[in-house]
């Protein structure tokens, strides 16, 4: 079943309705009308609207949940569903807040079931291409993003804090990490508003991080910035030992070696072409459920995208560098002192340090 019938919502219906391996048997929402309009904008007849999980459980035989509702209802909406039993695919950020998202990834553990984010960005041909001819450079020293659009999205994101940052920085900031294969350590971070800009607040940042690897990744964007403007997933480079890699973030991705270097990886997509974005993290979901793997996105390593978010708004902030671990360390403070579900509690209890748990995926 499906939670959260909006505007992403409908999207997922479609998603679902595609993907040979999945059929929507439930879709839930509080407004009963824009769920059954989602429905039949879709041409979908047959599956039960309701309310609420337990409600649409009554007349199916649901067997997991996609979450689309806004942020602020991931974590009723995930705890609700695991411990029915239901493992859980959601939306990104996997909560508002890192202590939220911790609470979620014990909750996973109490209650024995899958949690996955959707980090759709991470699902393109071309970027599994860059991914896999990364190794052939050597050691990466040095990644760089650079994101400049100019989108005018109208409504609330012109006037939310860390716009930038907090809403689309999340997916650079994730595709880092798959490509390093690493974890992050800290950032600076610098976040602005040209005097141009159609925003409330800070439209346009710099981030440099340093990864556990001894890596940097720097981040350099704007939402506000017309003419020739980058592609959605950014222009990237990944600066080796060996050679430089870059990525349009819609072609292939193209290798330089330097001259006594070995031939350079392939520059097409690697492998068979897969799902991509919404689709290829549905994919992932389903193959984790029938083979028991652990997806990409399992909520435990996906957090520390998050945490690498929130970091970024506190040295904006603050006007300095900011350690991971110091988040980390006072997220799981709060999620310990908020947390109301005794086998929840007990499972975050039994963590020996946060950075510890999810590094090794929990």
């Amino acid at each position: 079943m499906q939670v959260g019938a909006g505007g992403m919502g409908r999207q997922w219906v479609s998603a679902i309705d595609q993907s040979p391996d999945t059929q929507l048997v439930g879709l839930v929402d509080l407004a009963v009308d824009v769920a059954q309009g989602a429905l039949d904008a879709a041409g979908l007849t047959g599956v039960h609207v309701g309310r609420s999980v337990e409600e649409v459980l009554q007349t199916t035989a649901a067997d997991a949940v996609v979450n689309v509702t806004i942020p602020e209802a991931h974590h009723p909406v995930n705890v609700d569903a695991l411990f029915r039993g239901l493992p859980v695919l959601c939306e990104k950020p996997i909560a508002p807040t890192l202590s939220q998202a911790l609470s979620l990834a014990a909750a996973a553990e109490a209650s024995g079931t899958l949690l996955m984010t959707s980090q759709s960005r991470r699902y393109f041909n071309n970027l599994s291409a860059l991914r896999t001819g990364i190794p052939a450079l050597g050691d990466v020293g040095m990644i760089s993003t650079e994101f400049f659009k100019a989108p005018h999205f109208g409504g609330f994101r012109e006037e939310m804090r860390h716009v930038l940052l907090v809403d689309m920085a999340i997916h650079a900031f994730d595709v880092a990490r798959f490509l390093l294969d690493d974890d992050p350590v800290s950032v600076y971070c610098e976040e602005f508003n040209p005097k141009w800009s159609w925003y409330a607040h800070g439209a346009a940042a710099n981030a440099l991080f340093e990864f556990e690897g001894g890596a940097r990744y720097s981040y350099s964007g704007s939402w506000c910035s017309d003419g020739h403007e980058t592609s959605w997933n950014g222009h990237w480079r990944i600066n080796c030992e060996a050679g430089t890699a870059l990525w349009d973030g819609e072609n292939a991705p193209s290798f330089e070696l330097r001259d006594d270097a070995m031939d350079p990886p392939l520059t097409g997509a690697a492998g068979a072409r897969m799902p991509e974005e919404i689709h290829g993290s549905l994919a992932e979901f389903v193959g984790a459920l029938r083979s028991g793997r652990v997806p990409s996105g399992e909520v435990h390593s996906n957090i520390l995208t998050l945490a690498m978010v929130e970091a970024a708004v506190r040295s904006a902030e603050t006007g300095r560098r900011v350690a991971i671990d110091e988040m980390l360390e006072e997220a799981y403070a709060v999620a310990l002192k908020d947390e109301t579900l005794p086998p929840v509690l007990e499972a975050l209890e039994a963590w020996p340090h946060p950075r510890t748990v999810l590094s090794q995926g929990g």
